[in-house]
């Protein structure tokens, strides 16, 4: 199950990297024949078919909503050529990425969207603490999503990345912000760092001020995608027995400088704004 888990999590974050299956078993910590095997028995896919299957989904997308350049679309999902980007998408869409612009809609495709496994046990959880933080400007791409469809939330750092990166300061804390819920269940996440202000940004950007105040704050250690977990142990079971009152306000996770984002693995704080008594 966690090798499943993390080689979903590597494949969302570095498909645009076109990663050998080797590669992909290596941050899984198996072998590639053990991991093609688990992989295929638990999600009915092949390692690579889901991985073009994915890289060619966000391509789509991308393409609908106007992509100017369709070798930049194809060097940004890990295609070397606009030819060989051509064939692989008539083979999954039955249609050319020129097509698709010209039609503006991905209605009607066979998109593939990310894979999610079942949820695991709970974590042993380090006695969560109480933070004050003082006010943040979080700059960085914004999606929304339900509790069904966070698994995309790789692919949207990675188009952060690849997109982004150059429009914001280098060295800033990088912030996952879970923000701007409404009555239907989605909200909104910002993939992000923290900037001096928001002066003089891309328009592009997603935005977001948070204000000084009181926070209690978890800890999640090893592989990033396990983290759900540690919320699931936090939210669900620590945080009722706490006798705390988590405020209508956006929550975060804060990685820490050692997070490291080709592997996966390093601490993630998850911090919960609190009512003030």
């Amino acid at each position: 199950m966690v090798a499943a888990e993390k080689a979903l999590w590597y494949i969302e974050s570095h498909f645009s990297e076109d990663p050998s299956l080797g590669e992909i078993a290596s941050v899984a910590g198996v072998s590639p024949f053990h991991l093609a095997r688990l992989f295929q028995s638990m999600t009915g896919w092949s390692v690579v078919r889901y991985m073009r299957a994915r890289r060619l989904t966000e391509a789509a997308r991308l393409l609908a909503a106007g992509a100017p350049d369709i070798l930049d679309v194809a060097l940004g999902t890990g295609y070397s050529s606009h030819e060989a980007f051509t064939r692989a998408f008539g083979e999954q869409f039955n249609l050319s990425p020129m097509e698709l612009r010209e039609r503006g809609t991905v209605t009607g495709l066979a998109l593939v969207e990310p894979l999610r496994t079942v949820d695991g046990p709970l974590i042993a959880l380090d006695e969560p603490r109480l933070m004050s933080d003082g006010t943040r400007f979080i700059a960085g791409l914004g999606c929304r999503y339900t509790t069904d469809t966070t698994q995309g939330i790789p692919a949207q750092w990675q188009r952060l990345w690849l997109n982004h990166a150059a429009n914001l300061p280098t060295m800033r804390t990088a912030f996952g912000v879970f923000c701007n819920s409404d009555d239907e269940g989605s909200y909104e996440y910002i993939a992000g760092f923290d900037v001096p202000g928001f002066a003089g940004l891309d328009p592009a950007l997603s935005t977001l001020r948070l204000p000084a105040r009181d926070y209690v704050v978890a800890t999640h250690h090893g592989h990033i995608s396990a983290i759900r977990r540690t919320w699931q142990t936090f939210v669900g079971h620590w945080l009722p027995r706490s006798g705390l009152q988590v405020a209508d306000a956006p929550d975060f996770e804060k990685y820490s400088p050692d997070f490291d984002n080709t592997t996966g693995i390093g601490d993630v704080e998850i911090w919960l704004p609190l009512n003030v008594k």
